[in-house]
């Protein structure tokens, strides 16, 4: 079952209205590495990651799995491991999934740019935790924790991203 996500902030579930944190740049149909956008198109949810440590494993259909600290995920296109789940220390640039703050408590990693891989046609898209104002991402989807859990409890297994 898919929710929508309009480019003005709404993700839409089963009739109801969600505010979401979108990229920076907004949502792109031409994606590309850095560009801080989020990608539209259908972007189907492939895994869910959480932090043991502060939450409990989401309710949902889909394999959940707890983050370590020396989790990671690639986003050097250069490197074989690029838009790849890493352990840490990586010899290549990379973003921690462990974090100081609560952003990725809950990780639903999305299936962009992963089959096949793409070089720089971006990385790192999840679904994951908002900050408090909903600041933008760096091209992520972000909702409020009670958002994403009850997603995540009710069978969402896509988000069709429209476009500006």
């Amino acid at each position: 079952m898919e929710a929508i996500v309009h480019p003005s902030g709404r993700l839409i579930w089963r009739g109801q209205a969600m505010r979401c944190a979108l990229g920076q740049s907004g949502v792109r149909v031409d994606k590309e590495e850095g560009d801080a956008a989020t990608p539209a198109g259908l972007l189907p949810l492939r895994r869910i990651l959480y932090r043991a440590d502060r939450v409990p494993p989401p309710r949902c259909a889909m394999p959940v799995e707890p983050i370590a600290p020396s989790d990671g995920w690639c986003d050097d296109p250069t490197h074989r491991d690029y838009n790849r789940f890493v352990h840490l220390p990586h010899d290549a640039r990379h973003e921690e999934l462990w974090r100081r703050d609560e952003l990725y408590d809950v990780i639903a990693v999305l299936g962009w740019n992963d089959q096949p891989v793409a070089k720089r046609r971006g990385s790192a898209i999840f679904l994951h935790v908002a900050r408090a104002d909903y600041a933008p991402t760096k091209g992520c989807v972000a909702l409020a924790l009670p958002d994403l859990s009850r997603l995540l409890a009710e069978g969402v297994t896509a988000l069709r991203v429209l476009a500006d």
